[in-house]
């Protein structure tokens, strides 16, 4: 219940800072050209996603765990319905893909808080004229997790993929397998991201 509660405050504290941001326009290209440094780029990208992305609402619910990389021991322990949420704001750029500034916090593996927070880049790709798009890209964040580093916020950069219509999407992120160890890595996370009115 605990792990629930720093959850919703921490989801509840991002939304009141994301409604006081301006919903803004649909297509705009950040200022990274020029002489200017990758930080001053950086904070450009960063502003321009900030000032112009649409409000979008998180949802998490399902984490698969490779069942060749873990053992039926282990898999029972493990917790699979990765419920919690988050805010965000993303930006179709002026090559038509998504930039996107992100908070999530979910239950993970194992019943205890996992937050995250931090920038998505996705290359869209139209489905037959249908509306439908599929997205390809990266993810670069902090996360704390209370079995890493004692809940210190620690770097991490994971594949991403999407599937869905501009405004409500299926999204995936990867964790690949990081040894020959059993009960490591080989984990899908699954969620949704869906634009606020």
């Amino acid at each position: 219940m605990q792990s629930v509660k720093k959850i919703l405050a921490a989801a509840m504290a991002t939304a009141a800072l994301l409604a006081t941001l301006p919903a803004g326009a649909q297509t705009v290209q950040a200022d990274t050209s020029g002489d200017e440094g990758f930080w001053q780029q950086t904070k450009n990208r960063i502003s321009a996603i900030a000032d112009h992305g649409s409000n979008e609402l998180y949802l998490s619910g399902y984490a698969y765990h490779g069942r060749d990389t873990y053992t039926q021991e282990k898999l029972d322990e493990l917790n699979e319905k990765t419920w919690g949420g988050g805010f965000g704001r993303t930006l179709r750029n002026a090559s038509g893909n998504d930039e996107s500034l992100y908070f999530m916090g979910i239950s993970d593996s194992h019943e205890q808080p996992q937050l995250m927070a931090g920038y998505a880049y996705e290359w869209i790709w139209p489905v037959a004229g249908s509306g439908v798009e599929a997205g390809l890209g990266y993810t670069a964040m902090m996360m704390s997790r209370e079995d890493y580093f004692g809940g210190v916020p620690f770097p991490v950069a994971l594949p991403v993929a999407s599937l869905g219509v501009k405004g409500a999407k299926l999204m995936a992120s990867y964790v690949p397998r990081l040894s020959k160890n059993k009960n490591n890595g080989d984990v899908l996370f699954m969620f949704m991201r869906v634009e606020l009115p």
